[in-house]
């Protein structure tokens, strides 16, 4: 049996690397093959990310659903910052732009313990067809904002958000595949698939 196609719709070039290497590392076995459509789609600024990742999917549908042969998805990822009643969430690829890590550092200046936890969550929206409502698949990793950023690998908060001690910045792929928010998104949705 050949490998099913399914694209992954999106601008960013990390995102799209660090899905094939899950595709490869939890993908075993499942007959997928992970092919990148660079469509460009409004991103709603919305309270929630599954909304964001729905409104995201719907206009694919409208929009560019005849051009594509397989079923699709897009994935839309939030840090929520407890202390900062989770901020930037929904918001967070916007802050990033406009503050990166250092701003987000600043924010937490003075925050300790408990006050420095922090979530990721990334929602999948997976459409099989154009005319299929787009279904949810979620993963989520709790941990904490780093007292500096630390590490060389990752993109994003990679460098601040650490989990058990190490930020997603130091540990290597394999390792934050394992335990990462879109890892865990990404499995839910090859464990569907399969």
């Amino acid at each position: 049996m050949g490998l099913r196609t399914i694209y992954f719709i999106t601008r960013n070039p990390h995102k799209v690397k660090e899905i094939r290497e899950l595709a490869v590392d939890i993908g075993k076995g499942k007959g997928v093959s992970i092919q990148h459509l660079n469509y460009e789609y409004p991103e709603l600024q919305l309270e929630e990310i599954e909304e964001v990742a729905i409104a995201s999917a719907n206009h694919i549908r409208r929009e560019r659903g005849l051009e594509i042969k397989a079923p699709f998805f897009i994935e839309d990822s939030g840090l929520f910052i407890h202390a900062l009643n989770g901020f930037p969430g929904p918001f967070s690829a916007f802050v990033f732009k406009k503050i990166g890590n250092e701003g987000i550092l600043s924010l937490m200046a003075g925050k300790n313990g408990e006050e420095r936890r922090a979530v990721f969550k990334t929602v999948i929206a997976f459409c099989q067809s154009a005319s299929a409502e787009p279904r949810i698949f979620r993963g989520v990793v709790e941990g904490r904002i780093a007292d500096s950023a630390r590490g060389e690998g990752g993109f994003g908060f990679d460098p601040i958000f650490e989990y058990r001690g190490t930020t997603f910045a130091e540990m290597s792929t394999e390792e934050k595949n394992k335990i990462s928010h879109r890892g865990r998104a990404f499995r839910e949705l090859l464990n569907h698939l399969s």
